[in-house]
């Protein structure tokens, strides 16, 4: 099986093509495990409304989406990304998923978000994948993004949550933070199961003991089991296991 695949508006269909050339305007990427996704309606919702921002043919576009399932694998564990590129070709790559994370080492980045597009999963991704590979370096999976004042938005790679007591916590819809998908289904969890949610943007000291989550499409939920960079106490896992399975009964 081919791992790149490009959309032939012509043939109406993808077929197999090389690396890409050109810049990445957007992207979406979801966990693909037998056949079975996690709500892939938002993410094919977000796909579309971000390429309709930027002006992209909306027709094409809404049939190389519904065009995947053909491309696909029904079996296995993939992590496939569809990617809009700046020249309006869309491709398809099929990547084998790693073994699922349940806890995650953050870092504490001490510089601000140098992004300049937080909203749109794309343009960006070679920063992100830097970011990244400097938490490595200081032993870390996760790289925590903040604003200039100190507050903390997300992970390079995953949506931030954590908890208060009983309350579940999530920084505002309007943050300069992808609309993680991921973040989107735990708080409709959260409101079916009567979970009240509040919305702040925390500093790293009043995430001190709690129980903080990074979550996104590839691993779900990952709790933080330690900090690096500002000495935090990381929080017990209580929670995670219990609102991971709940994740995983969404899968269709």
């Amino acid at each position: 099986m081919s791992d790149r695949f490009i959309w032939d508006p012509a043939a109406a269909c993808w077929v197999a093509g090389e690396e890409p050339q050109g810049g990445v305007a957007l992207a979406d990427s979801w966990l693909l495990d037998e056949g079975r996704t996690i709500r892939l309606d938002l993410h094919r919702e977000r796909f579309l409304s971000g390429a309709a921002e930027l002006a992209a043919d909306p027709v094409q576009v809404r049939q190389a989406w519904d065009g995947l399932n053909a491309a696909l694998p029904t079996s296995g564990r993939w992590f496939p990304r569809v990617d809009l590129l700046s020249g309006g070709e869309l491709t398809l790559a099929l990547r084998p998923a790693p073994a699922r994370e349940e806890t995650v080492v953050a870092w504490l980045m001490p510089e601000p978000d140098p992004r300049q597009l937080p909203r749109r999963k794309g343009p960006e991704l070679e920063l992100l994948g830097e970011l990244r590979a400097r938490a490595r370096e200081q032993g870390a999976g996760e790289a925590v993004l903040s604003d200039g004042q100190g507050h903390l938005i997300e992970g390079a790679y995953s949506s931030l949550l954590w908890w208060e007591g009983e309350v579940l916590c999530a920084v505002p819809d309007d943050a300069p933070a992808l609309p993680g998908i991921t973040r989107r289904v735990l708080l409709e969890i959260a409101a079916e199961e009567g979970v009240e949610v509040r919305y702040a943007l925390p500093t790293p000291t009043e995430l001190a003991g709690s129980e903080v989550w990074f979550v996104g499409s590839l691993h779900g939920i990952r709790a933080v089991s330690e900090w690096v960079g500002d000495g935090l106490p990381a929080g017990a896992a209580v929670r995670a296991p219990v609102w991971q399975q709940r994740l995983d009964q969404l899968q269709g």
